[in-house]
């Protein structure tokens, strides 16, 4: 899908905040949560696969802080490339390369990534990711 310049710049004016954010936090030492309250809603929810080590619904800013804290001991390394976003309204949906790498194997992974974001007022209200292959970044992590 191929959005015109003003959509996915409207979804990168969303999405640019929230990522600031959450690799602010995780450089932040110690981990500073207030970063995350200027991109997060206070009520938000983000819902990770069932099969990952960070697996669940994370609830709050505290939710998040946890996640993204939890996420950061798996791994090593996480970059967002070529990044495509459209916008309609509150609802974002995105599409990326993500490479991680794995913290207690080294091994690096890289794959199709996409996620369905539901902003309020600015912030994240409710995301929701899909990761291409979750038996390759287990088999990375183990």
């Amino acid at each position: 899908m191929h959005a015109s310049s003003k959509t996915h710049a409207d979804a990168l004016r969303l999405l640019e905040p929230m990522f600031a954010a959450e690799f602010g936090f995780m450089s932040s030492q110690p981990p500073d949560r207030s970063l995350l309250a200027a991109a997060f809603d206070p009520d938000v929810i983000v819902h990770e696969p069932a099969t990952l080590p960070y697996s669940g619904d994370w609830r709050g800013l505290d939710g998040v802080a946890a996640l993204i804290t939890r996420m950061g001991e798996v791994w090593s390394e996480m970059e967002v490339r070529d990044l495509q976003a459209v916008r309609d309204g509150d609802l974002v949906h995105m599409a990326c390369t993500l490479r991680l790498v794995s913290r207690a194997t080294t091994r690096q992974v890289t794959q199709p990534f996409a996620e369905v974001l539901v902003f309020k007022d600015g912030r994240l209200l409710n995301g929701r990711p899909f990761y291409s292959d979750t038996a390759e970044l287990l088999a990375a992590i183990t």
